[in-house]
Formats: structure tokens, sequence, C-alpha cells
């Protein structure tokens, strides 16, 4: 019974791959209803997106140290606190930085005492100097005196004022507002002063300010000629997968990054956090849309193809390719991209294809040169590297007649992603055309331009594209 039932399932596949088969090599003959796959032309939003990945971290990330060494006796906020600036955050043993600023004190007072002393004995001896009874030599003495005692003074004063400011030292504060990220040492360890060490000192806290938060992003080069700053770009993570997080890019950083032989640039999206539901390090994805069409005619990609690939499209169909005058086709265009006449644009471009057509049929034209001819017109009409996304541009689909049967029909394309284009005239939905297959249309551009070839007497490879 097995047995059976294998041979009966290998007989219908054989009869299913001969009639494929059958729909794809015929050229005389027009392929049967069944061996068509077909679609239906549809409106809808269409988003051109640049995507990646990321990984959310904090603006601005700042470590506390302290100026003063010596054992912490006591770390009054932990992981996750929110704190203002000027909050306490950690005490160190101050017994050292109090001794040395009760000596300042008292040097400060002795000082000031030497000072007066010196100051009195001054205006006295100038008195003396006065009446005569000392000389100039014992004045300027005593002037001399009063000139030490005055740098004693401040040199008192300097010593006490950084006494004080190293007593302060001991007591470590929040220098903004933010978070508690990290907490590196715990009471009962002693730590180098951050001013007074070569390395810089222990780290006591990672803090940071979570109101607003960046992704750190790489993308790929080839999306880099559609994004700049201040692009809107949405962005989500695992944490909260039914809720989307709007941010912006804050900038495109000039250096390259190659991971895995992909060359990547750094993207920095900045984000609001204001709900402080976004954590630091959280992994995120990230979509930058780059252009939309809402509310557009929408057909799949493996239905368009362009005015030079038209004849090899309908070999693949099992269409007569002699009957396909792609010389004759005419895109519409939208009626703000038609000129004053209402002539439409891509006129001027299949003029241009004729007078090189009748050039080379009369041999004023070598191949090198129509090579060079082809590509500055496909330039034209695509419109180069700064051509607009939205600007019209031709492209051919087979509608399905009232027979069955496919026919080509000319149509004016614009936005495209991964799966959809956009159509911007020439068909509307609702329309029934047909799917052609990539690997069929493969085999008829390759049978096709080896036809060219041998057209032409076989001298080099043929332009690409034409047809």
């Amino acid at each position: 019974m097995l047995r059976l039932e294998l041979r009966d399932m290998k007989q219908r596949l054989a009869a299913s791959a001969l009639l494929v088969l059958t729909a794809a090599c015929s050229t005389g003959e027009s392929a049967p209803v069944s061996a068509f796959q077909t679609t239906t032309a549809m409106r809808g939003d269409l988003r051109i997106t640049a995507e990646a990945t990321g990984t959310v971290e904090p603006i601005r990330t700042v470590e506390v140290k302290s100026r003063a060494g010596g054992e912490i006796l006591e770390m009054l906020v932990d992981v996750g606190d929110e704190v203002e600036p000027g909050t306490l955050l950690a005490r160190v043993d101050p017994r050292d930085v109090r001794n040395a600023y009760d000596q300042a004190e008292a040097d400060l007072a002795v000082a000031r005492a030497s000072m007066e002393n010196a100051r009195a004995q001054f205006e006295r001896n100038q008195q003396l100097l006065d009446a005569g009874v000392i000389t100039q030599q014992e004045f300027e003495q005593s002037n001399l005196q009063y000139a030490n005692a005055q740098a004693s003074l401040t040199r008192a004063e300097t010593n006490f004022e950084l006494a004080e400011l190293r007593l302060n030292d001991v007591t470590i504060r929040a220098p903004l507002a933010g978070t508690i990220l990290t907490r590196n040492v715990e009471e009962g360890s002693v730590i180098q002063s951050a001013s007074g060490n070569v390395s810089g000192g222990s780290t006591l806290f990672t803090m940071a300010a979570l109101a607003s938060m960046r992704v750190r992003t790489l993308v790929d080069e080839t999306d880099m000629g559609d994004l700049q700053a201040g692009m809107v770009a949405t962005v989500t993570v695992e944490a909260y997968p039914d809720q989307t997080f709007r941010g912006e890019i804050e900038k495109i950083e000039p250096q390259a990054v190659v991971q895995q032989n992909v060359t990547m640039f750094p993207v920095i999206v900045s984000l609001d956090n204001s709900s402080g539901l976004l954590k630091s390090g959280m992994n995120a994805e990230v979509e930058i849309l780059i252009d939309q069409a809402n509310d557009v005619v929408l057909i799949p990609n493996n239905t368009v193809v362009t005015m030079q690939d038209a004849v090899a499209a309908a070999a693949a169909l099992g269409l007569d390719p002699e009957t396909i005058d792609v010389e004759s086709m005419r895109a519409p265009q939208p009626a703000a991209a038609e000129g004053a006449q209402g002539a439409p644009a891509a006129d001027a471009g299949a003029m241009n294809r004729d007078s090189i057509r009748a050039r080379m049929q009369r041999g004023e034209m070598s191949q090198d040169e129509l090579r060079s001819m082809m590509a500055s017109l496909r330039g034209g009409q695509q419109g180069g590297a700064t051509a607009d996304p939205m600007a019209p541009r031709p492209a051919v689909v087979f509608v399905m007649n009232a027979e069955g049967q496919p026919e080509p029909k000319a149509i004016s394309i614009a936005l495209n992603d991964w799966d959809n284009t956009q159509v911007v005239a020439g068909l509307e939905d609702g329309v029934e055309i047909a799917v052609i297959g990539a690997a069929q249309l493969q085999a008829a551009q390759a049978e096709r331009l080896e036809q060219m070839r041998s057209r032409f007497g076989g001298g080099g490879p043929f332009p690409s594209g034409r047809r």
C-alpha cells in the first residue's frame, strides 16, 4: 500500500514539473491558465526604513572619586538610588585631615599675632626715627621684620584654606542629579586620593542622568546615503516588546567600523527616558524612517520588471518575445510630472533610445560608444546617486486579460522595499497581474543576451540592460 502511494505521489510531482517546464520554455504558444501564478494589486502603506541593533546607554556618565585618601567610614547610597546635586554619598575617616586642619588653624593664629607685633614695632620705630633716637639702619631692620610677618600670615592663611578644603573632601557629594549605576567600594575599604595619586585614585561610584538616553548602533554603509541627523527613529527593547520609544538621530560618526568584512558606521540615536523605563545596557532594535507613502497602489516586487527586462520576462511567462515591442511602450506619468503640453517627461528618453538605435543600425556607432551612451541614458532615467526615491520611473507588469493570458503594460513606479513596489500611474488596485519567477527570468535574460551577442557578431560583452 505504501509503495502504491509513493508511486502515485511521484507521478503527480512529475506531471506538475512537466507543466511548469512547458510554461517556462514555450515561445510560440500561450501557456495554459493554470501555469501562471498571479496576484492582485492592492492599496496600502509603504515604509522605507533602515534597521539596526544597538545598546541603550546614558548620554553622560560620571565617575565619583574622593580627593581625600583613607578608610571609608560610611556609605550612604546604594545602586539604583536617585540623588540630587550635593547629596552626601559617603564619608572618609577625617582624623588625618582633621589634625592637619587644627595645625593649620594654630599656625594661622600665631601668624596673625606675629603680624600685629611686627606692625606695632614698625610704627614705634617710625616715630623713633623721626625723633632721631634710632638710626636709619635700625629702622630698615624693623621694616624687614614687618614684611616677613606679612608673608608668614599669607602663607598661614593659604595653608588653612587648603586644610579646610581637605576637611570638606572627606565628605563625598553628588556632582550632578542622576542615578547610582555602580558602587565599587564598601565600608572599611581604604581608598586612594584622586588628587595625590598618579593612578587617578579610587572610584567610589559611577552615576549618570537617565532622563535622557541614547542608543549606539552600527548601520550598514549601503544605508548611509539616506540617513542624516534629525531623522525620526523608533526604538524597541526586549523588556517592553509591545511598546515603542521615539528617538531621533543625534549624530553619525565619521569613522567606519569593519565587522566580519562588513563596513558599518556608528549612528547615535537620542531618546527621551522621562518615564524611566529604559535601563543602561538594554539591547535595542532601531528602525529609522527614511521615506513612506500612505494609501498607494502596491504590487509585489516579483511582478514588476524594468523596460529593458520586459522581453526576457515575456519569454519567462511563455509569451512570444517577438510580439513585445518595448520601443513603443510609454510609461504613464502622474499629472504632476507632465509638461505644460501634457506630454510625459519619459518621451525624451524614448527619443534618445530611438536615435541611438538608428545610429547603430547605420554603423555610425561602435559598441564602446553604444555602452557609454546606454550607461548615460540609464543614469539620466534613474537620476543618478542623488535621485529622489519618490521620482517616478518606468517599469512593466504583465496584466491578465479576459482570456487569462498575461499582457505587458507600462507603468510608473516610485518607492520600493524588500517586498513591494509603489505604483504611481498606469495600474489600479484590484487588477490581476502575473508573478514572474526569478529563475525563469534569469534564464531568459541569459538566453536573450546570447542572442544579441550572436546578432552583433559576438564582439565582446554586450551592455547590460539593452533590449
